[in-house]
């Protein structure tokens, strides 16, 4: 800490290439944090409707708007998601919030590929406007997204940038005046922490800019 009379920290340096991969995730996903959640709902090949959580997610551009969305595989085959992003062409990324914790957490489960998650999780489906996708109906703020690029990540999965073509949101949220900024406060959204652990909306600060 600048100032600090006992002088810098003394760390213990953990060398990412002597751990295996268990230990490099909880490193990971324990120190970057919180994380959005990319709650991802697609169509599959044959129709069925899927929606899958993954904290691996951020925003990336606003020009193109574009966000990112890392998929692991699961047994060393593609997951349900990646798979219908790359079949279809398109995907929606709902927005987490503290009403729909409960429901996201059901559809993490591991199902059959034609199995209907919206229905497994008691979630109500709707179509989006501006690409050819399915997302969660009571979600009040939704990315509508075309599939923008894949880059293979090998056993780690996939990376998938989609472009935001559309963005859903429930008329009752306030947006800020004189701006488009969503009151992120009023939409509660929640971030993910590590293992089962979730964080909620708490104190917020407000710093000008020096």
């Amino acid at each position: 800490m600048v100032g600090d009379p006992a002088g810098p920290l003394r760390h213990r340096v953990i060398h990412t290439d002597a751990v295996d991969g268990r230990e490099r995730y909880q490193l990971l996903t324990s120190l970057v944090v919180p994380r959005p959640i990319g709650w991802v709902s697609t169509r599959s090949a044959s129709g069925v409707p899927n929606v899958a959580p993954f904290s691996f997610f951020s925003a990336v551009a606003s020009s193109p708007m574009l966000v990112s969305l890392s998929i692991g595989t699961r047994g060393g085959v593609a997951k349900d998601s990646l798979r219908n992003i790359l079949d279809q062409g398109a995907f929606c990324v709902n927005v987490v919030t503290e009403a729909q914790l409960e429901a996201m957490n059901r559809t993490a489960a591991s199902l059959p590929p034609d199995d209907d998650e919206f229905a497994f999780a008691g979630l109500s489906v709707a179509e989006a406007e501006t690409v050819d996708a399915p997302y969660v109906a009571d979600c009040p703020a939704v990315l509508e997204c075309e599939f923008h690029k894949h880059v293979d990540l090998g056993d780690s999965g996939g990376l998938v940038l989609g472009e935001v073509k559309g963005v859903r949101l429930d008329p009752e949220l306030t947006i800020v005046e004189g701006s488009a900024f969503v009151d992120t406060q009023e939409l509660r959204p929640v971030g993910r922490l590590w293992g089962p652990a979730y964080m909620l909306l708490g104190e917020v600060r407000v710093l000008p800019r020096p």
